[in-house]
């Protein structure tokens, strides 16, 4: 299946005025990005880290819960793989679940001794909390609710005391440079304000890995910054890999609603304060959860969504509640101190007050796809964390397995890439036709996804976002700028999203088609996977069992 709509094959751009040379490039700086960096500066001659914006601006500080591993007494790695198979909704690659849950509590202690800084009880001992989909307490969480924060803090003060690591901020990737057969031979950047490295310039380089997050951007509200555009996943098709499962876009069920003219970047409230004890509820007061799940409030964070916009789809809400009055005042200063402030922000005191919510935006558990070292099918290209998908999330991620993802899979990485490093090759001539969107176009896209493309999808209205987004590809950009790169790449995932939430004709996980409402093993279990072909998005489906064990 083919989406009818041209998309760039490179992103139109200056020729590089500026040339450097490093052995492998990471292409992001939240935990899945440093923790690479980390590792292979120990057997890598030059590692060269590029990020968006500053060191410290993506994803990973926004992470409030905490990261999950079997790390409490008489819990497991097979019951955190049960958790997640079953949230995973038998969309799940057994065997990478099986490397995240047995790797992980290695992963967290190394953590640790890194520096990160997380909480315990009175005793010392490692504090752990529960949030949606399971069964023990094993989220591990810093600052009460600042884990990504604190792990941020720890990370870049590592690599800021490691010399050999040089970090670029304020450097958007825009395509990647390969040569005759195909593989990476490096990548060209744009340099915003570095002196002699000032716009666009290239990195010849032997391996890149991208470590650049999700594309929350694509939809009007969403938890994730500013700098979410798919940028990673939209340079990866261009070049010639693999997109998979695009269409499992998780939408947290409790965002704070903040009025419906509000764009951008939203409040998460944590699933850890259900995990305390908060209960959803609408406007009348009655449960939302009673009989929709035996965990009830804690039920993976599709049907929890799915409960919440079927109440405001009956009532004609734009909203429902959460209740953790109960709490008391010591239990939010000591646990959600950071939410706490930020619903006071906006004129809600938690400690008094029901807060409102609605799902948005928050993470794709699809992506590039990779094998268990991160490889993906372009020799030399390496994906880790949100920006891949290695199979571990399935059609719906568990709560908190996200940052132990990047974790794992950006050591596994290290294993295996200095090994593996290419010759240096020289860039063949890159005979991709260029094209750009314009900038101004982003409003009107993230519209239609949010409608059409959002929690709740449709033939008839996949089928309008994709004739919006052909319309939008036409729009030409007058003006070669940031903007114009990050909205084409914003289209780029857009397509290809739309065009696999159009092929899979059933609900699994977080994929929820209206006009097919139940789960379908007999004909979807697998994977929807999405290449570019001459400037159109192809997508396919690959069979496979579904892997778990019909729990979901």
């Amino acid at each position: 299946m083919a989406l009818d709509l041209r998309l760039p094959a490179r992103l139109t751009a200056p020729e590089p005025g500026w040339t450097t040379e490093a052995d492998v490039v990471i292409v992001g700086s939240g935990i899945a990005g440093l923790t690479a960096a980390l590792r292979l500066r120990e057997s890598v001659d030059k590692v060269l880290v590029v990020t968006k914006d500053q060191i410290a601006a993506g994803s990973t500080q926004w992470a409030q819960g905490g990261i999950a591993a079997a790390l409490g007494p008489g819990d497991t790695p097979e019951q955190h793989a049960v958790d997640t198979l079953v949230a995973g909704a038998g969309a799940c690659d057994a065997e990478a679940v099986r490397v995240l849950v047995d790797e992980g509590p290695d992963a967290v202690r190394e953590l640790i001794a890194l520096g990160a800084m997380f909480d315990h009880d009175p005793d010392g001992v490692l504090s752990l909390t529960r949030e949606g989909g399971h069964h023990r307490d094993r989220i591990a969480h810093a600052g009460g609710d600042a884990t990504g924060a604190e792990i941020q803090r720890a990370l870049v003060a590592a690599v800021h005391a490691a010399p050999d690591i040089e970090v670029v901020e304020h450097a958007l990737a825009v395509d990647l440079m390969l040569d005759a057969d195909g593989g990476v031979a490096g990548l060209t950047l744009h340099v915003m304000g570095e002196g002699q490295r000032d716009g666009v310039g290239a990195v010849r380089c032997r391996a890149v890995v991208l470590a650049s997050g999700g594309l929350g951007q694509v939809f009007s509200q969403t938890t994730n910054p500013v700098v979410s555009t798919g940028d990673g996943m939209a340079l990866a098709l261009r070049a010639g890999a693999t997109l998979r499962d695009l269409e499992f876009v998780q939408f947290h069920p409790t965002v704070m609603y903040l009025g419906p003219d509000s764009t951008g970047q939203q409040p998460l409230i944590s699933e850890a304060v259900r995990g305390e004890g908060a209960v959803l509820v609408d406007d009348e007061g009655a449960r939302l959860m009673d009989g929709v799940h035996p965990m009830g409030d804690l039920a993976p964070r599709d049907v929890v969504a799915k409960a919440i916009m079927r109440r405001m789809l009956e009532t004609g809400r734009p909203h429902m509640w959460l209740d953790a009055r109960h709490l008391g005042a010591e239990t939010w200063q000591r646990r959600f101190p950071t939410i706490l402030g930020v619903c006071r922000g906006h004129g809600v005191d938690p400690v008094t007050q029901l807060i409102p919510v609605a799902p948005a935006c928050h993470y794709v558990s699809g992506g590039v796809r990779t094998d268990l070292h991160g490889r993906s099918d372009v020799p030399g290209l390496y994906a880790t964390g949100e920006v891949a998908c290695s199979g571990v999330h399935g059609a719906n991620r568990l709560a908190s397995n996200s940052l132990l993802e990047g974790l794992v899979f950006s050591r596994r990485i290290a294993e295996a890439l200095p090994a593996e490093l290419r010759p240096w090759a020289e860039p063949a001539p890159d005979e991709r036709a260029p094209a750009l969107v314009a900038g101004d176009v982003r409003p009107e896209l993230q519209d239609v996804m949010t409608a059409r493309v959002g929690v709740l999808r449709g033939a008839p209205g996949l089928a309008e976002a994709a004739a919006v987004l052909d319309k939008l590809a036409g729009r030409d950009a007058e003006v070669v700028d940031l903007e114009a790169w990050q909205t084409t790449n914003l289209l780029t995932v857009a397509a290809a999203l739309t065009a696999a939430a159009t092929l899979r004709e059933e609900t699994r996980g977080s994929h929820w088609r209206d006009d097919f409402p139940d789960r379908d093993d007999d004909t979807w279990a697998g994977h929807v996977e999405t290449t570019l072909v001459d400037g159109v998005a192809e997508v396919s489906f690959t069979p496979s069992p579904a892997t778990d064990g019909g729990l979901a």
